[in-house]
């Protein structure tokens, strides 16, 4: 029997669509995970072959109803899902869901003329989401409104439950909500807590606190304390400003166990790290000297240090600092020189890496233009890209190719659960 298709309504009156509905036949999936029909038109939470009832006008219509159901429809486990703006595929079964994320991947890579091995996708479960960003709105002077933002709009969805979370996340709402209620003393404040579960508890970094009016009174410190405290947070930030401390945030990264800065960059959930971190310390093997290139708080650092010497690059100086306090009590590595280096303005050169056996490169999402261009003139063998951007991966390999590097194969990632954002790692050999 097919699960039931719940109506979709727009959120607020100024988005309503307008215009008649119509009846239209989904062929395919969207690059942003609505479906497709003839025209084209994108509907929102359709899936191929469906029949379905649609309203608006233009190329972008609103799901009134599914008049003809896939076999690849389940039902959503979100009672948000619909209305909140952060999944956007809960609606999709596990096997064609992940097919459809590996044949944007191929196409991608087609794009600028690459084929290669794609490995069997590893995909993050849900409940495992480490980090997460909500919204808050004024609510009540005890609890704020806290969530995500509502498709396509400012307005927030209020949430009660976050499925792609951690249970220790999920479980903290309440308490988040009752830390954001004091941030609202100037009218202009739009907070964003970005809670990062760790070792030692939740460590939370606020941001959109408006300053100009002299950022938070007293009181409302006081409160976003007690509040804390109560909550047994390890750590509050307000745009890395400590508010309140009762344990330094930590994380294991291979052997190590590494002070977190406040807003520092993680993998969104441990179980993609490991995956990663094995595929490039597997791809690594055998290598005496390593470049470990974006190596943020040292995700790879530490694990391709127990292989071979390793030096290692980041914009961010707190993560610098971060990961050289972890090193004087972490056992078996082989020696970590790491410096805080721009490698857009000042990337590592290719006469620096002349006794470089393998350089791993995890960029931004604009990816590495400039580092990517130095490796293609260096004497490294081998390169391992990790990357959260397929579109700029694949510009940046074309470059690594047309310097004699072959792409031997490629990892997809699914750490985003339910949403059309893909990541991998892929190594290039001479």
């Amino acid at each position: 029997m097919k699960p039931p298709v719940r109506r979709h309504r727009p959120q607020t009156r100024s988005t309503r669509p307008v215009g008649p509905a119509i009846e239209l036949t989904i062929e395919q999936v969207g690059g942003e995970g609505d479906g497709l029909a003839h025209g084209p038109v994108f509907v929102p939470f359709c899936l191929p072959g469906e029949r379905v009832l649609a309203i608006g006008g233009g190329e972008r219509r609103e799901l009134v109803e599914v008049l003809e159901a896939s076999a690849d429809r389940i039902l959503p486990i979100c009672p948000h899902f619909g209305t909140c703006g952060s999944c956007a595929m809960q609606h999709w079964a596990p096997e064609p869901y992940l097919a459809w994320k590996i044949e944007r991947l191929r196409l991608t890579l087609a794009r600028q003329q690459i084929e290669t091995e794609i490995l069997a996708p590893f995909a993050a479960a849900a409940g495992t989401r480490r980090r997460v960003a909500l919204h808050a709105r004024r609510g009540s002077r005890a609890m704020a409104r806290l969530g995500y933002k509502a498709r396509k709009s400012w307005d927030l969805v209020d949430i009660s439950v976050c499925p792609i979370s951690d249970p220790a996340i999920q479980v903290a709402i309440p308490a988040l909500k009752r830390l954001a209620a004091p941030l609202f003393e100037h009218p202009k404040s739009a907070p964003t807590l970005h809670v990062t579960l760790t070792l030692s508890g939740l460590d939370v970094d606020i941001s959109g606190v408006e300053r100009k009016s002299g950022g938070l009174s007293a009181d409302a410190r006081v409160q976003l304390a007690q509040c804390s405290a109560q909550a047994d947070f390890a750590r509050v930030t307000i745009d890395g400003e400590v508010a309140y401390q009762a344990r330094l945030p930590q994380v294991r990264l291979g052997q190590a166990v590494v002070n977190l800065p406040p807003a520092a960059f993680l993998q969104a959930t441990p179980q993609t790290e490991a995956a990663l971190s094995a595929f490039v310390s597997e791809h690594a093997a055998g290598a005496t000297r390593v470049a470990d290139l974006f190596c943020g708080v040292g995700t790879f650092t530490f694990r391709l240090a127990q292989i071979a010497q390793v030096h290692a690059a980041d914009f961010a100086p707190e993560a610098i600092r971060a990961l050289n306090g972890a090193l004087a009590s972490t056992p078996g590595l082989h020696g970590v020189t790491a410096e805080a280096r721009d490698l857009v303005r000042r990337p590592v050169l290719a006469e620096e890496l002349k006794k470089t056996d393998v350089a791993v490169f995890d960029p931004p999402r604009a990816g590495a233009v400039e580092q990517t261009a130095e490796l293609a003139r260096s004497s490294v063998g081998r390169v391992i890209g990790v990357s959260c951007n397929p579109a700029t991966f694949a510009r940046d390999a074309r470059t690594l190719i047309e310097a004699g590097f072959t792409l031997d194969r490629v990892q997809p990632v699914d750490q985003f659960l339910w949403s059309p954002h893909m990541e991998l790692v892929g190594v290039f050999s001479r």
